[in-house]
């Protein structure tokens, strides 16, 4: 399935946000989700199913200063 993620088209094999991020070797890195604009908790993201031409964001804590 070809996905938006974080404005780059990629092709997925995995149908929910919890299993597409450990293909996209997130694997436990703490990030937020957010599919089509809509922010998804961490709970959420393994019931969260992805369609054809979904947006996923995906954002990862910087240290700054």
């Amino acid at each position: 399935m070809k996905i938006i993620v974080n404005s780059i088209a990629h092709n997925v094999m995995e149908s929910n946000i919890h299993t597409i991020l450990i293909e996209l070797n997130y694997g436990k890195a703490r990030v937020a989700t957010a599919l089509n604009g809509e922010f998804v908790t961490q709970e959420m993201r393994i019931n969260t199913l992805l369609n054809e031409g979904d947006r996923l964001e995906i954002l990862a804590p910087m240290q700054g200063g």
